[in-house]
């Protein structure tokens, strides 16, 4: 079962929760003895600052949000944040669950404008709630924990420009450069996806290029403009390459979906086909049309899908 980037945030979040949560609860148990003092609660958060991991400010607010100590950070005590009214920022919005532990969503901070996020620990005395022992943290200084998500194989819609939706009854498809040699240019991406190493192919029809990155330089990308798709030639600059192994689209299908590429920019003048992609690695196609709407599957999928699916 794939995992979405949902779940691999929440798998994070769980396991930063299950690192912070002990040490910030026996610090704000030591705090509430010294609560209303501000100098003897930022000498205490100094004196227990390398307890918390991955930490970069801990400070102590009431439950109203004003700060009722200094920041205190890597380097010590931070003046100038007693009296700091902290009640608008994002973490003290979110209700604190009733265990009295927080971490919050991610929000942009202040002070670095770097995406961050906040745990909130409640401090209390005599069942009473006194106010939040709170620990900020740079996302750049987290481990992260959980793998990396794949992207789902399922299809997708995606809607665009809503001004080019509303308009596309006022236009038509004006054919450009690669419309008039369609059948050749197709013929050679396919041989450059199939035999020359390119993985992931971005077909822009409209304005006669297409963008590809290849196996042997991956981190970037070359742009084959008309001239290039024109002539067969481009074939020779890049060198001869067994098809992936580790592909999810075979090396047959490419011509298929290619051809449904070609039906699907000519089938309609209103309706069709503006950009494809196509990634050989994870299996995927995406088209958008003159409405602007794009749409991503798997490219067994998008071989099921005939005219009457688009149009």
């Amino acid at each position: 079962m794939s995992v979405s980037w949902q779940d691999s945030i929440y798998q994070q979040r769980e396991e930063l929760a299950r690192i912070l949560r002990e040490p910030l609860t026996q610090l704000a148990g030591q705090c509430a003895p010294a609560w209303g003092d501000g100098k003897a609660l930022d000498a205490l958060l100094a004196a227990h600052f390398a307890d918390i991991p991955y930490c970069t400010f801990l400070y102590c607010v009431e439950a109203d949000g004003v700060q009722i100590c200094n920041n205190v950070g890597r380097t010590g005590v931070e003046p100038g944040y007693l009296g700091r009214d902290r009640s608008q920022r994002p973490y003290m919005k979110e209700a604190v669950p009733n265990w009295g532990f927080l971490l919050s969503d991610a929000y942009i901070s202040l002070r670095g404008r770097r995406p961050s996020l906040t745990a909130l620990q409640v401090i209390g005395r005599d069942f009473r709630t006194l106010g939040y022992l709170g620990a900020d943290f740079d996302l750049r200084n987290l481990p992260v924990t959980s793998a990396l998500y794949e992207e789902p194989g399922n299809w997708r819609q995606v809607k665009g420009d809503p001004a080019i939706r509303g308009t596309v009854f006022q236009q038509c498809r004006i054919e450009s450069p690669m419309d008039g040699n369609l059948e050749q240019a197709l013929s050679i991406l396919e041989e450059l996806l199939t035999q020359r190493g390119v993985f992931q192919c971005q077909i822009h029809f409209s304005s006669s290029q297409a963008t590809i990155w290849t196996v042997s330089d991956p981190l970037r990308y070359r742009i084959l403009d008309a001239d290039a798709l024109s002539d067969p030639d481009i074939c020779l600059v890049y060198p001869s390459c067994p098809y992936p192994a580790d592909a999810v689209i075979p090396p047959t299908d490419i011509k298929r979906i290619l051809a449904t590429l070609q039906t699907l920019r000519l089938a309609d003048p209103t309706f069709y086909l503006r950009m494809a992609s196509i990634n050989i690695f994870n299996g995927m196609v995406s088209v958008t049309f003159s409405c602007d709407g794009s749409h991503y599957m798997s490219h067994a999928e998008f071989l099921t899908k005939d005219a009457s699916f688009w149009f």
